[in-house]
């Protein structure tokens, strides 16, 4: 595999974040904030009102003003701006009515957006995101970079600049859709990357090989001119993916997590990269930043 030249610098314009106003979406506000300050980004504050029931007699749609839950949700919408400190924030609150996926894929759209911060209470797994058990089409669907802020993270991680980035690869193409924004930000930051890759069972007197090929393969992924703005490691474990990037996570007590993921299919199962992703997320006791391959 070539060696990349240079780094490609990225910028996020337009986030969004998707709330229901409740704890672990606001888990996620000093992120929002963080990332909007660096960036001098505009925050789409975005709920989806549960559309109403179908009923067995067509009836004319209850005006909005006349509905419970919409109501319900512009008063908390309300709560949430008194609230929270985002005077100094460009921002937008967007409360549609529909099904989640469809009202984000819509602002996703309209207002061009590169990035989506979300909190997750990691319910087994992020099957039971803060947004409810759709909230899913977030990470396996989303054409932008996800980033999660899972239940182990803590509001105080929140940092002015990122020290540490952690990447971890499979060398599949989707993972490595994620690096140019690991480099991105490692650059920006003049942080320590660390460019990770597992692999599980392998006998121990074969170790040092593969080791050895795996780690000229991870190196051969970093521009030529790397430590000239950041500090570049390379890293193999022999364990499973979850475990090894967690645990090195936790050894250099890094500051994001940054993956690739595949899209959704009809016949994923538990195995695939968007699950290891998953568990991460849940796990982790630091932000996690998902890029669809």
């Amino acid at each position: 595999m070539p060696t990349a030249k240079t780094s490609t610098r990225l910028t996020f314009d337009n986030i969004l974040f998707p709330t229901d106003f409740t704890g672990a979406s606001d888990a996620a506000l000093p992120y929002v904030l963080a990332v909007a300050r660096w960036y001098g980004a505009k925050v789409f504050i975005t709920h989806a009102v549960a559309p109403p029931t179908p009923l067995s007699i067509p009836l004319e749609p209850i005006p909005l003003e006349m509905d419970a839950l919409w109501q319900e949700a512009r008063r908390r919408a309300d709560q949430f701006l008194q609230s929270h400190c985002l005077q100094d924030t460009k921002k937008e609150v967007i409360l549609e009515q529909g099904a989640l996926w469809s009202v984000l894929s819509d602002v996703i759209r309209k207002h061009s957006v590169d990035l989506i911060v979300l909190g997750t209470h990691g319910r087994h797994g992020l099957k039971k995101l803060v947004l409810g058990s759709s909230a899913e089409q977030i990470f396996r669907q989303a054409p932008c970079p996800v980033l999660t802020i899972g239940p182990k993270v803590s509001a105080n991680s929140v940092v002015d600049r990122l020290r540490t980035i952690l990447f971890a690869t499979d060398f599949s193409s989707g993972s490595l859709h994620a690096l140019p924004y690991a480099l991105s930000l490692a650059e920006e930051n003049e942080a320590a990357i660390t460019l990770l890759h597992s692999i599980p069972l392998v006998p121990l007197h074969h170790q040092e090989t593969v080791r050895g090929s795996a780690i000229r393969r991870l190196q051969s992924l970093l521009p030529s001119d790397a430590t000239d703005w950041c500090r570049p490691k390379s890293v193999v474990r022999f364990e499973f993916p979850v475990e090894a990037i967690l645990r090195q996570a936790e050894e250099e007590q890094a500051d994001l997590i940054v993956m690739g993921v595949h899209r959704q299919t009809p016949h994923a199962s538990a195995h695939l990269p968007w699950a290891i992703a998953y568990e991460v997320v849940c796990r982790g006791s630091c932000p996690v930043l998902t890029v669809r391959g």
